[in-house]
C-alpha cells in the first residue's frame, strides 16, 4: 500500500493560508532539503485544485528559465499530478490528470496502485478530509515562528478532533520546526485526578 505524505508551511498561531506572503524569511538549505525529500523524490503528487493552478501556473515556466530551481521543476513536470476537482479539466502541464471517482474512493484506489510515496503541498482542504477519512499516512508540519493572527488555519473550529503521533522533530538554523505526525488512537479519557500522580510531589 502506498503511502501520503503531506506537507505544509504553517505558523505559530496556526495558518496555513498564502505562505508565499511570509515563509520565505525562513527557507533556508535544510528546509530545501525537507520539501525535497517529500516533493523532490515523490513520483505521484495529489493536488486540490487551486494549490495546483499555482503549481501549473509557476513551476513550468522555472523550468524552462534553466535558472537554479529548473532542476526541481523538471522533477515536479516529470511526476505524475493527480488533480482533486469536481470538475473537468483541461490540462497543460505534462502528466496532469483529474482524480477518478470522488475523493474517498478515488484516493484508497490511487493507494492501491504500484508506486512509491504520494506526495501533498498545501491543498488545505484535502488534507483535512483525508485526515478524517484515515487515507492520509504523514502529516509534515514545517512550523515557522512567527504568528500572524489571520488567516485560514489548518484545523478549523467545530471540526472532529484528531487524534495524531509525533514520529521525528527536527529544528532548523532559523528557528522552524519539522514534526512529522501520523494518525494515533484517541488518547482516553482523562481528569486532574489522573494527571496528580505526575506532578512533582514534596521531599518534606
Amino acid at each position: 500500500m502506498r503511502k501520503i505524505i503531506a506537507s505544509l508551511f504553517i505558523s505559530l498561531d496556526g495558518v496555513v493560508e498564502a505562505p508565499d506572503q511570509w515563509h520565505f524569511p525562513y527557507f533556508n538549505d535544510e528546509m530545501g532539503a525537507a520539501v525535497d525529500t517529500t516533493l523532490g523524490r515523490a513520483d505521484t503528487l495529489l493536488l486540490g485544485r487551486k494549490t495546483y493552478d499555482g503549481f501549473a501556473g509557476a513551476w513550468p515556466e522555472r523550468e524552462a528559465a534553466g535558472g537554479e530551481d529548473a532542476g526541481f521543476a523538471k522533477k515536479l513536470g516529470d511526476a505524475r499530478k493527480v488533480v482533486v476537482s469536481g470538475q473537468d479539466l483541461s490540462f497543460t502541464w505534462r502528466n496532469s490528470e483529474r482524480l477518478e471517482g470522488g475523493l474517498v474512493d478515488g484516493v484508497a484506489a490511487l493507494k492501491r496502485e504500484p508506486g512509491g510515496d504520494i506526495a501533498m503541498s498545501g491543498s488545505v482542504s484535502v488534507v483535512r478530509e483525508l485526515l478524517a477519512q484515515g487515507l492520509l499516512d504523514e502529516l509534515h508540519l514545517l512550523v515557522h515562528p512567527i504568528a500572524l493572527c489571520k488567516g485560514m488555519r489548518l484545523f478549523e473550529e467545530g471540526e472532529a478532533t484528531m487524534p495524531l503521533r509525533l514520529l521525528s522533530s527536527t529544528t532548523f538554523r532559523t528557528g522552524v520546526l519539522h514534526l512529522v505526525y501520523a494518525p494515533a488512537e484517541s488518547p482516553g479519557d482523562a481528569t486532574y485526578d489522573d494527571a496528580k500522580a505526575h506532578l512533582p510531589q514534596d521531599e518534606a
